[in-house]
């Protein structure tokens, strides 16, 4: 029985080439393919990653913070933290301000994993973005943020957008 070639990466489809939906949807699923193998070795998924960073960020925060925040449904963020939980990576407490709220909170582990993880995710986006030279990668992420969030006022820099500048 004749082997099966190797899928390869899709071509681009003429008549899609200057369609949006079609190239943000493949840039994403590149980005998506290279961030997915960066973590596989931590045991985490991107989306994992991004609930461990907005933890990290404002410590002590409850659950629905973390949704808002991220724009998640409250079901989908307990399952996303039942999930660190049971990794050991975040723990919930009583919150000493209200005890009727828990919060979250890293752990050694979750602060570990989030620090490894967002190495892993930094060096990801940088695959993902070798074919473009250093400015044109700060132009990309900035028109990226435009569009993404149209009525974010706040004009973001380097140092607090997560790019990296040289």
């Amino acid at each position: 029985m004749p082997s099966r070639p190797e899928p390869s990466a899709p071509s681009v489809i003429p008549e899609l080439a200057d369609r949006l939906t079609y190239l943000l949807k493949h840039a994403q699923l590149r980005l998506a393919e290279l961030s997915a193998a960066a973590l596989e070795p931590l045991g985490i998924s991107g989306r994992e990653l991004a609930v461990l960073r907005v933890i990290a960020a404002r410590p002590p925060v409850s659950q629905l913070e973390i949704a808002t925040r991220m724009g998640v449904d409250r079901t989908t963020m307990v399952g996303l933290i039942d999930g660190l939980e049971r990794k050991k990576l975040v723990e919930r407490a009583p919150d000493p301000a209200d005890r009727r709220r828990n919060v979250v909170a890293l752990t050694a582990a979750g602060r570990t994993a989030t620090q490894r993880g967002s190495a892993a995710a930094d060096r990801a986006e940088q695959t993902f973005l070798e074919p473009l030279s250093a400015d044109e990668a700060s132009a990309a992420r900035r028109a990226l943020r435009l569009l993404a969030f149209p009525g974010e006022e706040r004009r973001r820099t380097p140092e607090h957008s997560g790019e990296q500048s040289d």
